[in-house]
């Protein structure tokens, strides 16, 4: 398994991702973000795109993340996420990404982003790298996903298995 950079931003690179095995497909054939992806052979796993902050050119923001449904839970995203943010540091000083759902603010954790307190308009939690890992940030995140009324019973499972729960290790792939 391999993680590569497609392209940055100024580049323009498109992703012809299969919408039926891929979450947000059609995201990836804009051409303004930047995209690395994780592969296996000639295999693609997963996707990632990129840009700069439009307020802070110094920032990075991860936009959306998307993995191979029937790969899922292997550790796909953290390594992606991992391996993009790696980049997007060596060309700023911090990367950010938005997360909607518990799953991917724990994937986000495994790649060892830290939740800033912060959330968008869109209910999403702002989570950073580099994370000093507090684990109330953590607990504080986790706990925003469990006031809200419209969680999956899947969802709401995964955050009860985390209650009292200490940040999880950032996966080794770094």
């Amino acid at each position: 398994m391999e993680c590569r950079l497609v392209g940055w931003p100024a580049d323009g690179p498109r992703l012809e991702l299969d919408h039926r095995r891929f979450a947000y497909a059609g995201k990836f054939v804009m051409t303004r973000t930047g995209k690395a992806v994780v592969e296996e052979g000639d295999d693609l796993l997963g996707a990632v795109s990129f840009d700069r902050d439009r307020t802070d050119g110094a920032v990075w923001w991860c936009r959306i993340v998307t993995v191979r449904r029937d790969r899922r839970g292997e550790g796909l995203g953290p390594r992606l996420l991992d391996f993009t943010a790696e980049a997007l540091l060596a060309r700023g000083r911090a990367v950010r990404i938005a997360v909607n759902n518990p799953f991917a603010y724990e994937a986000a954790y495994k790649a060892g982003f830290g939740f800033t307190g912060a959330e968008t308009g869109l209910a999403e939690l702002v989570l950073e790298r580099p994370d000093p890992r507090p684990t109330a940030a953590y607990r504080d995140g986790l706990d925003r996903y469990r006031a809200r009324s419209s969680l999956s019973s899947a969802e709401r499972a995964f955050l009860a298995d985390r209650s009292g729960a200490v940040p999880p290790l950032v996966d080794g792939s770094r």
